[in-house]
Formats: structure tokens, sequence, C-alpha cells
């Protein structure tokens, strides 16, 4: 099992959609539900995409690196936004690909990463062509509420207990 390298990372921003097909706008705080999602947010209301009842738990939300987005951008020449990724969460410092299977903190709320997010064929149709191919490895993380509690944008993300 990998170990996590030492992180001492920060909540950029946080966007929600409350619809599977509306754009996601950007909020300063939300509350984080255990084993429902992010209040608001379109699979916590059970509208996410290909839903049937309840969020699973690597739907209660996502997250994607700043750092992700900087090298996807210059790599494939593509100016997009955290808002565009239709992730919920945008960190920085945070070694995301590396929390698969582990807890982590993201202010009061602790989070375990389930699996990595990777981009798929309806997130290119809802942004830009290339934006699939530009986030491959590196399109962020599906994690599961396990301590519920308020996400603020500029809270600390660290390891988890």
């Amino acid at each position: 099992m990998m170990n996590i390298p030492p992180f001492h990372g920060k909540l950029l921003a946080i966007g929600i959609a409350a619809e599977k097909e509306l754009p996601p706008t950007s909020v300063d705080s939300i509350a984080a539900m255990a084993g429902r999602g992010l209040t608001g947010d379109r699979y916590a209301e059970g509208k996410g995409v290909g839903q049937h009842g309840p969020a699973k738990p690597e739907q209660e939300v996502t997250l994607i690196e700043q750092e992700a987005i900087t090298g996807a951008g210059q790599e494939y020449k593509l100016a997009f936004t955290h808002l565009d990724t239709r992730r919920n969460l945008l960190t920085e410092g945070v070694p995301l690909n590396h929390l698969v299977g582990k807890t982590f903190r993201v202010g009061e709320v602790l989070l375990r990463g389930i699996e990595l997010c990777e981009p798929c064929g309806h997130l290119e149709k809802l942004t830009c062509a290339g934006i699939k191919r530009s986030l491959i490895h590196r399109g962020g993380l599906r994690a599961q509420i396990v301590r519920s509690g308020t996400i603020r944008v500029g809270n600390a993300v660290l390891p988890g207990e």
C-alpha cells in the first residue's frame, strides 16, 4: 500500500451544480453530510448523471488539484477553470492521487478517498474539446464523507486521523 507523502494543503474553491446539466456555481462554504454529499449538489439531491437513488460513497464529493488544472492547461494549450472540471473542491498542495483508500481532513470534515475521478465524455460534452484527454490521471479524486461538518474556502487540507 502506498504511503501518503506529508502535505499541508489548502482549499481554494467550492463548486456545486444543482442539476446534472447545469453549470456549477461557486460557494464560500457548504455543509458536508456523511452518507449523502454536499448540500445543494446534484448527487446529494439525487439528480446526478446516471444516479438512481441516494448518492453512492464515490459520488458524495469530488476534488481536483489546482496544480493539475494548471499543468493540463499548459500541456494541452487549453484554458479552463475548476468549475469547468465539474469537481466540487479545488485544492492546492494536496497529493490527491495518493489518497485513494486514505482518510484526510478538509477543515472539520473527514473524507476517505475512494477512487481517482478520471474524466469522461460527458465532461467534454459540457465543456471543451480536449479537456478529457488533458485530465487523464490528474482528474482528481472521488471521496466519501466520513464525518459531517462545514467546509469553507481557505480550510486546511491535512492527512486524516
